[in-house]
Order: structure tokens, then sequence, then C-alpha cells
């Protein structure tokens, strides 16, 4: 047999050999355990009660109104925060307006109250009455969510919680007024006219950790 025929039987019974090994079984000891993991994401679920805040007709400059709301936390993760954005249209009944624009004649309060459940009585009284905040709805129209955050010290319509939030399961309740601003002059041209406001609240996440 020559040496090129040698080195072919050679090479494979080699590969038959790794073949062999390869399909057989271990010659020692052995065992082994399985690790099944699970990653489920959580929820983050923001409601309002009620959704309907402000309705309200025959409006007159000066007058003015005061609401009391809840935002409500439904989702099994904890809220850092909640931004609000806002944006509204007019119906003109006179089609007169010219350049006035309705929203400049409403001015938005927010006002600082006892927030969480564990006050009793859960809503602001005379002594407790703070605006902390206060634009035109046109002005809240033009501005972004974190605008109105960074203008705000906790970043937070309303909210004096700031190192706990709306824990998962918990609420907040909430008051604004806004008022139909009485300057003084001729406003004869909203007479009839209806402005419809939206009012979206977008909750926020904690930060993420280690779990």
């Amino acid at each position: 047999m020559s040496l090129k025929k040698k080195l072919g039987a050679g090479i494979a019974a080699a590969a038959l050999g790794i073949s062999l090994v390869g399909g057989g079984t271990f010659a020692y000891f052995n065992d082994t355990e399985t690790s099944n993991n699970t990653f489920a994401a959580g929820t983050l679920d923001l409601s309002m009660d009620p959704q309907v805040v402000f309705d309200v007709g025959n409006l007159k400059p000066g007058d003015y109104m005061i609401r009391d709301f809840e935002l409500q936390n439904t989702g099994s993760l904890d809220i850092k925060s909640v931004l609000l954005d806002t944006s509204y249209s007019v119906i003109d009944e006179n089609e007169d307006n010219g350049d006035q624009d309705f929203g400049e004649h409403f001015v938005v309060k927010f006002i600082k109250n006892k927030g969480h459940t564990e006050w009793e009585d859960g809503f602001w009284d005379d002594d407790n009455y703070t605006v902390v905040y206060q634009k035109t709805l046109a002005e809240l129209s033009q501005m972004t969510p974190d605008d109105i955050a960074t203008e705000l010290e906790d970043g937070f319509l309303w909210h004096d919680y700031k190192k706990d939030g709306i824990p998962s399961g918990d609420h907040d309740h909430l008051t604004a007024m806004i008022e139909f601003k009485d300057n003084g002059e001729d406003q004869n041209v909203f007479q009839g006219d209806t402005l419809n406001l939206e009012w979206t609240f977008t909750a926020e996440q904690e930060d993420g950790e280690e779990r």
C-alpha cells in the first residue's frame, strides 16, 4: 500500500472515530438542571374622575368656575409625574372676532391642595387656598408639557408629593379654577361664542431600578 493510500485510510479512520465519539454517550457521571425565566412588564394606567371637568354655559366676563377631580393610578407601576398638554378650539357665533382669540380671555389657575388620601377631607379650604401657577388658555396651548414642567418647581401640576408621585392603586385630588377674565374693555365680540377645551394628562413612570 502506498504512503498516499495509508494516509487516506488513517484520516478516514480518525473521522470515523470522531463520529463514533460524537454519537455515543459520556463515560462519566453527569447531571443537568434547567432554568426557566420570566420577564413580565408592568402597566402604566392613568385615569380621571370625572373625565369632563368643566361644562358651563351662559358665561359672562368676570365669571369663574372651581372644579375638583382626581387622577387615579389604576396600573401596576408607580407614577413619577403627570404632564399636561392643552388645546382648544373656538366656535365664533358672529364670525366677527377679528384677530381676537377667545382663549386669551380665559385664565387657568392651578390650585395647590392637600392631595393624597392620608388627608381626610381631600380638598383645599380657604386657609390652604394657594394658586401655584396660572396662564391663559392661549398661553398654555403654545407650551409643551415639558415647558410647563420646567416652569414648575417640582414638575408636577398641583402635586405636593414629589418623592412618591402617585403610587399604584392610589390617586390625587386636584383643583383647578378657570376665569372668564373681565378686562374692563369691550368684549361684545365674544357674545354667543363657544370654546372647547381639551386637556391631555400624560403619566410618566418611575426611574428604572435594580430588581
